[in-house]
């Protein structure tokens, strides 16, 4: 028997025998440990793997999600300030309707819309500037209201501004109507913008509560303009006129919009008055 011979029977013994093993069983538990190993094996370099890949990637990761914080941030402040702007609107339509049905149920005066721009910043003045002027027909002395009530009067004007003076400065006074009351007394602003009334007579019954109006009298303000209501009374005996504390309808704090009677013009009366000696 020849070298090629004998070699090819030994591979033929070699498969034949290793068949016979597989058939027989004997790979079978080999097998499994070599697939369970080999899959540790995989699980092992995996976790690795993504460990490593998350390594690399997290500082891309973490600009990626500053940039979309910083644009969820500018979205929201976007968002924020179109909502401002929407509930200002809101509020200016609100207070526009709520003037127009107060000029429609005032139909005796003729009006003019005015933006508040201004405040004086004076703590001892109490001021107000319109963005209506002498081009608009405004002049000094006409009264300045809101659907609340009475603000004041234009006290100084130029072309396309004007300055009011509220009946909470310490210059103002108003001559009023106690409605409830039946009788007549004067409004005084002060420094600290509170409101009272004087000149009250003695033997008149005031309440709280009672509703304030302009009189008429004395020519500066058209009668029966809304000032507010008596909080308080102080009476002493030894006084010749009662005074009084009042909550005037307009809040000033938060004036916005006024309207401007402008067919109204004051009178002034002082060279009538008698002088005293």
């Amino acid at each position: 028997m020849n070298s090629r011979s004998l070699q090819t029977t030994i591979i033929f013994l070699v498969v034949g025998g290793i068949l016979a093993l597989a058939l027989g069983g004997f790979f079978g538990s080999a097998s499994n440990r070599f697939g369970s190993v080999f899959i540790e094996i995989q699980t092992w370099i995996f976790t690795r793997y993504r460990g490593f890949q998350d390594l690399v990637t997290a500082p891309r990761d973490i600009v990626t999600l500053r940039q979309e914080n910083a644009n969820l941030e500018a979205q929201v402040s976007q968002l924020q300030a179109q909502l401002i702007e929407l509930q200002q609107r809101v509020n200016e339509t609100e207070i526009l309707a709520a003037l127009v049905d107060f000029s429609r149920t005032n139909p005796e005066s003729t009006y003019k819309a005015a933006s508040v721009i201004g405040r004086d910043p004076s703590p001892f003045l109490h001021y107000i500037i319109i963005n209506r002027g002498s081009n608009d027909n405004i002049q000094r002395g006409m009264p300045v209201v809101t659907n609340q009530g009475l603000v004041g009067r234009i006290d100084a004007v130029i072309a396309d501004a004007a300055r009011v003076q509220l009946i909470t400065d310490p210059a103002s006074s108003v001559n009023v109507y106690l409605q409830n009351a039946d009788t007549n007394a004067v409004l005084y602003g002060s420094v600290t913008g509170d409101v009272s009334l004087d000149l009250i007579s003695q033997n008149i019954t005031v309440n709280s509560g009672d509703l304030i109006l302009t009189s008429g009298l004395g020519g500066g303000y058209p009668a029966d303009l809304i000032i507010g209501q008596v909080v308080t009374l102080r009476s002493l005996e030894f006084e010749l006129f009662q005074q009084a504390t009042v909550q005037p309808a307009v809040d000033f704090t938060r004036l916005e919009i006024v309207l401007v009677i402008t067919n109204f013009r004051p009178v002034d009366i002082a060279p009538l008055e008698p002088v005293s000696p």
